[in-house]
């Protein structure tokens, strides 16, 4: 899905981005959208930036002096996160290096996916993002949530959204 907010262009201009933002969590439905954004940077000559966001420290909920053995400090959790955010870009990355462009990237810690992922787009001046969605409905989409549906809801910024396709495993 794309939307384009053409009131402020003048009549007849062509709708051109000039920066790209990717977002990605290294699953491969959202390898596709790595893969239409750097294709679609490369076609418009744009800048390109590819995030990832990462969950938020939220302490074991544990009774009396009972301290589970797997507990992480916040410290510990937020390295997890960073390290395991960087490989995803670091991956992503070289698939754009790979494909000629030069991408920057980006982390952010979030409750919501889609409000680092408007942070991000924010401050880097990003005019359009691209984004993967599952497609859930129903019941389902009601229970899991949707990043893509709050980045449709919240972010002033174009979309491109790369859909699952039906029978596709992501």
């Amino acid at each position: 899905m794309l939307s384009a907010d053409t009131s402020t262009r003048p009549e007849g201009d062509l709708l051109m981005y000039k920066h790209v933002l990717i977002a990605t969590d290294g699953s491969p439905l959202s390898e596709r959208a790595v893969d239409a954004g750097i294709a679609l940077a490369s076609t418009l000559k744009a800048a390109l930036t590819i995030a990832n966001v990462g969950a938020p420290y939220a302490p074991p909920l544990y009774a009396g002096d009972l301290v589970p053995n797997n507990y992480l400090t916040a410290n510990e959790h937020d390295e997890k996160v960073r390290t395991a955010g960087q490989e995803v870009l670091d991956a992503a990355q070289a698939k754009a290096g790979k494909a000629g462009l030069t991408a920057d990237t980006a982390f952010e810690i979030a409750d919501e996916p889609a409000d680092g992922i408007i942070k991000i787009a924010k401050d880097r001046k990003a005019d359009l993002i691209v984004v993967a969605s599952h497609g859930r409905g129903g019941l389902s989409a009601l229970l899991l949530g949707s990043a893509t549906r709050r980045l449709l809801s919240s972010a002033n910024i174009d979309l491109l959204v790369v859909r699952n396709h039906d029978g596709d495993e992501g």
